[in-house]
């Protein structure tokens, strides 16, 4: 039985007015020794940038140039980066009326962008439904309400441990893996933790690629919602982004 270890953040803020996209971002490990493997190659980016601009403290994402964040994140590019791009004019106006229907959006929204990351790792062959035991998931801290990281567990939970129910079609979803022991959130400081600083990267970077309408050769699972419009590939090779 294995481990699924997922560190993500997210860039953007969610208002409809004033905004056109917010973005998730995150990288996923499949063994302590690939996290520990991607931890040495981002050090080593980070460390020479911090070197040549004699930068002390975090480096975060927006305060890069474009070719800085595309060393790093080139550094941990042969790992599972996945992300989701919301189109927030096309998001029913009635989810930002409140805080609580909107947090319960983006965690319904994060949760369809690992469910299909952890599909297409299936599809490929790199994970299976029986052989997972635990999945630990790492969020950058963010202000939410005292219960949010319980609501996004169980959230979480039932998608991939219990199974999910319709009760407007009566019909029962069986739950991603079938053997799954538990799913474990947290939210870290990311001046303390690397892999939420990759998460960083990540989703800053998909976050101007969705507002400036580039494409990519790095292989990014990608989830848009509502709508499938962005992140078309550039070509058909197997470093394309996977968008659903």
């Amino acid at each position: 039985m294995n481990n699924l270890f997922v560190f993500s953040d997210e860039s953007g803020v969610f208002d409809n007015l004033h905004y056109q996209y917010y973005c998730f971002g995150g990288i996923i490990f499949l063994s302590k020794e690939g996290k520990n493997k991607a931890a040495r190659n981002f050090h080593h980016v980070e460390n020479m940038i911090k070197n040549k601009f004699s930068i002390e403290g975090e480096m975060k994402a927006a305060a890069l140039s474009s070719k800085y964040k595309y060393k790093l994140l080139k550094s941990i590019s042969n790992f599972t980066i996945f992300g989701v791009v919301i189109d927030l004019k096309k998001v029913n106006k009635n989810i930002f009326f409140d805080k609580k229907t909107k947090q319960r959006y983006l965690d319904f929204a994060y949760k369809l962008g690992l469910k299909n990351t952890f599909k297409d790792l299936i599809e490929e062959g790199i994970i299976f439904q029986n052989d997972i035991a635990n999945i630990y998931v790492n969020c950058d801290e963010h202000v939410t309400a005292t219960n949010g990281i319980y609501e996004l567990q169980e959230s979480l939970e039932n998608e991939f441990k219990r199974g999910t129910y319709n009760f407007n079609y009566d019909e029962f979803y069986a739950p991603l893996f079938k053997k799954l022991n538990s799913v474990q959130v947290k939210f870290c400081d990311s001046k303390n933790n690397v892999y939420i600083r990759m998460a960083d990267i990540i989703a800053n970077y998909i976050f101007r690629m969705a507002n400036h309408n580039l494409t990519t050769t790095f292989r990014i699972h990608i989830k848009n919602l509502p709508s499938n419009n962005f992140f078309k590939p550039i070509d058909t090779n197997e470093n394309s982004i996977i968008t659903h």
